[in-house]
């Protein structure tokens, strides 16, 4: 059977879903009551308890490396389900994703969708994802913050960098904010595999390229600078090469 620990995840977690899926309607269908802090919480809520059924732990490094003020672009690899839970959980503020439309509709991933108020695209469809790529620009310009899988998509790559895709990157050289790279590694293992028990993941946020460090490149050249840090870290950690100090352990 494919992807064992996601079916059982899901599964294990029945109750809790009949429970969760109207709660996040609620707040869904009332903005006037619920803030995007209450909504964003309580996706967290959501992620937490399937990390936990799916037995993720995940060590995250870096977060000295977030501006503490204003929006900013996170690039991260893309490896399977449990990416953007990992990075989202030990996010300190509201922070929205880039989600493949497809991915936006299943069980408990559309409610979470909305509650962070996430941009979803069909990659088929360029003239409506370049007008996302666009909201987004302005979103960020304003003061948003927003995490990009530019491969797109996963496979079978597991810690293996795959091609990115340059055109998620026009929103960073429109809106001039801070960028930030992110490694993961590992995160394949939570939700994307048939072996069961216990796995760590790791999430890296590594130094932003700041405006004046990526003015005047194009598109291709920001996707490659970033890919290439991101492939840095990758190489570092599968050499046993890990930051002395963690900045967060979610467990």
């Amino acid at each position: 059977m494919k992807d064992l620990r996601f079916k059982l995840t899901v599964a294990s977690g029945l109750f809790y879903v009949l429970y969760a899926i109207p709660k996040a309607n609620k707040y869904i269908r009332n903005p006037d009551k619920y803030s995007y802090e209450d909504c964003f919480e309580l996706a967290k809520e959501i992620m937490t308890f399937l990390r936990k059924r799916a037995k993720t732990t995940t060590d995250v490094y870096g977060l000295e490396n977030l501006p503490t003020e204003g929006g900013y672009l996170m690039y991260a690899n893309h490896q399977g389900r449990y990416d953007a839970i990992g990075i989202l959980l030990s996010q300190p503020k509201p922070c929205t994703v880039l989600w493949r439309s497809d991915r936006a509709t299943q069980l408990l991933v559309k409610q979470v969708s909305k509650l962070i108020r996430a941009k979803t695209i069909d990659l088929d469809k360029l003239l409506e994802t370049a007008r996302t790529i666009h909201e987004i620009e302005h979103e960020v310009a304003t003061g948003q913050r927003c995490l990009i899988f530019p491969e797109g998509y996963y496979s079978d790559n597991h810690n293996n960098l795959q091609e990115f895709k340059d055109g998620c990157f026009k929103c960073a050289l429109g809106s001039k904010v801070p960028v930030i790279p992110i490694a993961i590694y590992d995160s394949y293992k939570s939700m994307n595999t048939n072996k069961l028990g216990k796995v760590t993941t790791q999430v890296h946020y590594l130094k932003p390229i700041y405006s004046d460090e990526y003015a005047g490149l194009k598109t291709t050249e920001l996707a490659a600078l970033v890919k290439s840090r991101i492939q840095e870290k990758l190489d570092e950690i599968k050499n046993g090469i890990l930051p002395k100090e963690k900045s967060m352990i979610i467990k």
